[in-house]
């Protein structure tokens, strides 16, 4: 079970090297199999702040925090309400919800774009933080809406794959530590010697990232997140209804 489990965060981390986001989203689904929904998830949300952490620096000149203020304040807000709505919402059917959301949106924001109107100034970007930061606590699914605003505002490559790392840093932990506060601040237990096995993957994913990061064209990796976010409303789609059949 190591060795999936050693994959599944190493593609993980080079997905967030290289498109500034995607390692819940890619690493998650094999997680939660190989590790169950509770543990598989904590693995997650301390492999992508670890992530986020270790990129910032190496991206730190990048980074609009003018836009980051934006965005981060609104999400932590976004979180709390997310949080309410989880459990007052059926899970499978406020997954169904956000899922759709994703995609209609996205879609509809791919479709603008080939017109001359690009969003600008704060409303979206506290819009985006706020439904990000709900969709994120309610259904683990906070990186599509910051795609949607990405497209939408016609965001750089670069700034916002350097931008998006502060922001997943806080969400992240926000949301590490609601979860680790129910355990008791307990972190789930792997196999013997397993986490100096996880971190050398999540180390492993980043250094190829670095290295490859540069041969990568902006619009491929732009690509590379649209295709993650829909991946994302995807699997939150499926995700529900299959709960709801089973």
């Amino acid at each position: 079970m190591l060795l999936p489990v050693a994959i599944s965060v190493l593609v993980g981390a080079f997905a967030q090297r290289i498109t500034g986001m995607g390692f819940a989203l890619i690493a998650s689904p094999a997680l939660v199999i190989l590790l169950g929904p509770f543990d598989g998830v904590i693995i997650v949300n301390v492999c992508a702040v670890l992530s986020s952490l270790l990129i910032l620096p190496r991206v730190w000149k990048q980074v609009e925090w003018r836009r980051f203020a934006w965005l981060v304040v609104p999400a932590l807000v976004g979180t709390l309400f997310g949080t309410l709505a989880a459990t007052a919402i059926p899970g499978p059917w406020l997954q169904l919800g956000i899922g759709a959301l994703v995609i209609v949106a996205l879609t509809v924001t791919l479709l603008v774009t080939r017109t001359e109107h690009v969003v600008h100034g704060a409303p979206p970007a506290i819009l985006t933080g706020a439904a990000s930061g709900f969709m994120n606590s309610a259904a683990g699914v906070g990186g599509p809406a910051l795609s949607v605003y990405a497209v939408a505002s016609r965001w750089s490559q670069t700034g916002f794959a350097a931008t998006a790392q502060a922001y997943f840093i806080v969400i992240g932990s926000a949301a590490l530590a609601s979860k680790l506060a129910t355990t008791g601040w307990t972190l789930p237990e792997l196999e013997p010697g397993a986490w100096p096995w996880v971190i050398a993957a999540l180390l492993v994913g980043l250094v190829l990232g670095e290295l490859l990061h540069s041969r990568i064209s902006h619009r491929a990796a732009r690509i590379a997140v649209i295709a993650i976010a829909y991946l994302g409303g995807a699997a939150a789609l499926v995700d529900g209804a299959l709960e709801l059949l089973g």
